[in-house]
């Protein structure tokens, strides 16, 4: 390739870049594996003749989606061997993030546990259909299918989550307010006024891939949601802090134990009141949330 090909090729993987992770990153949910994706899509973009291109962005997207299916299909066997629940890696996410409900929903932990049940292909097809809105054509050449089976397989893929979306959306303000508040019952450690912030089904699902202390199975009701927090903070040794951030597009708590990273709290709410925890301890999970500058993603 060309001098002036291979800088032609930088600038489309570049400006492109923060596209491709995001549809890496919820085909897969890891942020670690996307950027592994990331990588060899730039080593296959860099021997492609870029100037017999039409659409570089559609080219771009369909290496990533081919090799993020690849690395989807090794992964089902590490997540088979995981020790307790498998909760996406967390992603600490620009503000603005929040502000775009269609993005912020795509990314949002509470939807990446439900993509979770869907196969690989039924996975793609949802991501690159709902979330980025690629015609049924090129999802077809991404995924090896027909537009009709595509269209098929989009249509399985998206009543099957539509079957476990909230149903009742608040807006980011109220999310927020009720993580306020969340976080002020953790610090009186009284069940009564965690009891007031979550909703009668609550549930519960702790992260701490074998590593770390969590719930090998998720907690659900909310009264003994209160109970497991609440013992769990009256068994911990150290300062126990929170701090508001925003993760994977939704107001969330950094918690941190004697001022380094614990985990993340992430959390679902409706209108009845905080129906999901999600609580990622794995230390191989929170690697990217110190120092790392907040995504913008697309």
């Amino acid at each position: 390739m060309s001098e002036d090909a291979t800088d032609t090729a930088t600038e489309a993987f570049v400006a492109y870049r923060n596209l491709l992770f995001t549809v890496a990153y919820e085909m897969l949910g890891s942020a670690a594996d996307a950027e592994d994706v990331l990588q060899e899509t730039w080593l296959r973009w860099s021997r492609v003749d870029v100037g017999r291109i039409h659409d570089q962005r559609a080219y771009l997207v369909r290496i990533t989606t081919r090799q993020a299916l690849n690395r989807l299909r090794t992964m089902k066997r590490r997540k088979e061997a995981y020790v307790g629940p498998w909760l996406p890696e967390p992603l600490i996410t620009a503000p603005d993030v929040a502000e775009d409900v269609e993005l912020a929903e795509s990314v949002s932990m509470a939807l990446m546990i439900v993509l979770e049940r869907l196969s690989p292909t039924e996975r793609a097809v949802f991501v690159l259909r709902e979330a980025f809105e690629v015609s049924y054509d090129e999802i077809a050449a991404a995924v090896g299918k027909s537009p009709a089976a595509v269209r098929q397989i989009a249509h399985r893929a998206r009543r099957h989550v539509d079957a476990c979306r909230p149903r009742e959306v608040v807006s980011p303000s109220e999310a927020r307010a009720a993580l306020e508040a969340f976080r002020r019952a953790l610090e009186t450690r009284n069940v009564r006024d965690l009891l007031a912030v979550l909703a009668p089904q609550v549930v519960l699902v702790g992260d701490g891939g074998g590593i770390r202390q969590a719930a090998l199975r998720p907690i659900v009701t909310a009264d003994k949601v209160a109970r497991f927090i609440v013992g769990g903070l009256g068994k911990t040794d150290g300062v126990l802090t929170g701090d508001l951030t925003v993760v994977n597009g939704s107001p969330a708590l950094l918690v941190r134990l004697n001022g380094q990273i614990d985990g993340v709290m992430a959390i679902r709410v409706e209108a009845t009141g905080i129906t999901g925890l999600y609580y990622v301890r794995n230390p191989q999970k929170l690697t990217r949330l110190g120092a790392e500058t907040p995504l913008t993603l697309r």
